[in-house]
């Protein structure tokens, strides 16, 4: 073998070890990728769930003083509902 012949596959070994280390550089920066958006999507689900558990005892808290009952409601022209110090008329 002459020098030149191994010149050659030394600059050949160093292109294979230069694309293997770029590939791996590309890959360790896929995996943080990767990485950071799974952790965004976990935070979205576990604020999701947080909000969903908030909405349900939000609506579950029904106090006697929010609900009206109204009976005859054919009937109720010309007549006055009153709840507490408000009072609505039906004028017509």
């Amino acid at each position: 073998m002459t020098v030149k012949e191994d010149l050659n596959k030394i600059d050949k070994k160093i292109d294979e070890v230069s694309i293997a280390y770029e590939m791996l550089k590309d890959n360790i920066k896929d995996k943080r990728r990767w990485f950071i958006i799974w952790i965004i999507t976990f935070l979205c689900l576990i604020s999701s769930i947080v909000y969903i558990i908030y909405l349900h005892d939000d609506i579950n808290t029904i106090t006697d003083d929010d609900s009206i009952e109204i009976q005859d409601v054919e009937s109720i022209d010309n007549s006055h509902i009153k709840i507490g110090d408000d009072v609505w008329e039906k004028l017509y």
